[in-house]
């Protein structure tokens, strides 16, 4: 669908809440359409639409709008000012760019699609539209403790990176997920957090695979090591373990040339230097990014209604995300170091 002569979606103005649709509720989606209706300052919630029409209709009932069953129709209803999309990563090319055809304003949960190329579309419709109207939702870079490491790193208070290690942890996973996932699902994160706090690419990623967990269903690779080189030769291991059945972690460990600092303890940033070592307390974790959906929905509300359109990471970045697991996902099957090439980024920039 072409989106060049796309419609400027009218702009709430003055007091008028920001008039927000729900596509896909699901677990995710349910808990984007809770915060909408009840959390966050300057939206209304007013349309869920998912193709499981009693999954709809009871959504709808909950929160008290309306179900719309098609969810194309739902992005091009005349009382929707903006998007919010949490269905299958499948359904996101052609939801997203309805969503540009249409002006509309939309926040993209994680991936963007689920190709480089379905991606790459994406971001050169929305260059031909010449303004931002689509965020893709890696929370991450709106947890406090993130941001505060991005600090740091921007400060040179510590030198030049030298190494990121994360650890990416989870008790469980649900039935059908395959060795693919963990670096599609999971690592994922971990690649826009390299390009968030290091402010580079990725240029290669090697994944290896050490022995399988017992604790990992039959089939599937779990753990598994990959390692991220950037544009600058900061190097970058994941360790993701997904099936540890103790609970979810999440850690990333900066070094750099003099000093380190680590966040994902439950203590805040904890920085160690020659200088000493220490770190806050962070209270009130209920879940280790609650708060980071609650601050990312929140601003990207505000961005919206300001005319900004976005207030996060964008579509180039959910296309080097694709892009860099792509090239995870080859290193896998082939076991071998994978070079990623983004292209030129439209415009220049």
């Amino acid at each position: 669908m072409s989106t060049a002569t796309a419609p400027r979606a009218p702009r709430p103005g003055g007091d008028r809440d920001l008039r927000v649709a729900v596509l896909g509720v699901g677990a995710m989606g349910q808990d984007h359409a809770r915060r909408l209706a009840r959390l966050t300052r300057g939206t209304q919630l007013v349309v869920v639409s998912d193709v499981d029409a009693a999954r709809t209709d009871a959504v709808a009932a909950e929160f008290g709008v309306r179900a719309v069953h098609d969810p194309v129709a739902a992005v091009h209803d005349p009382d929707v000012d903006a998007v919010v999309i949490a269905t299958p990563g499948s359904t996101h090319e052609g939801l997203v760019l309805e969503a540009l055809a249409a002006g509309k304003p939309t926040l993209c949960e994680k991936p963007l699609t689920t190709s480089p190329a379905t991606a790459r579309r994406i971001v050169d419709a929305e260059h031909a539209l010449g303004r931002p109207l689509v965020q893709v939702g890696f929370m991450r870079r709106f947890d406090a403790e993130y941001e505060r490491l991005r600090a740091l790193v921007a400060s040179r208070e510590l030198g030049r990176p030298l190494f990121l290690h994360c650890v990416h942890r989870n008790a469980s996973t649900p039935p059908n997920f395959s060795s693919e996932m963990l670096v599609l699902d999971s690592v994922v994160h971990e690649v826009d957090v390299t390009r968030f706090l290091l402010d580079e690419e990725v240029t290669a990623v090697t994944v290896l695979t050490p022995r399988r967990s017992a604790t990992a269903p039959e089939g599937l690779q779990d753990p598994q090591f990959v390692l991220l080189e950037t544009e600058s030769g900061t190097l970058v291991d994941v360790e993701v373990f997904v099936n540890t059945t103790t609970g979810y972690v999440v850690r990333t460990e900066l070094v750099a040339e003099r000093g380190s600092a680590q966040i994902g303890l439950g203590v805040g940033l904890v920085q160690q230097s020659g200088t000493g070592w220490g770190g806050a307390v962070a209270p009130g974790f209920k879940e280790r990014f609650g708060a980071a959906y609650d601050t990312q929905v929140q601003r990207w509300a505000d961005a919206v209604r300001s005319g900004a359109g976005v207030d996060g990471p964008g579509v180039w970045d959910g296309y080097a995300a694709a892009a860099v697991c792509a090239a995870g996902v080859e290193s896998l099957r082939t076991g071998r170091r994978v070079e990623v090439d983004l292209g030129a980024r439209p415009g220049g920039a």
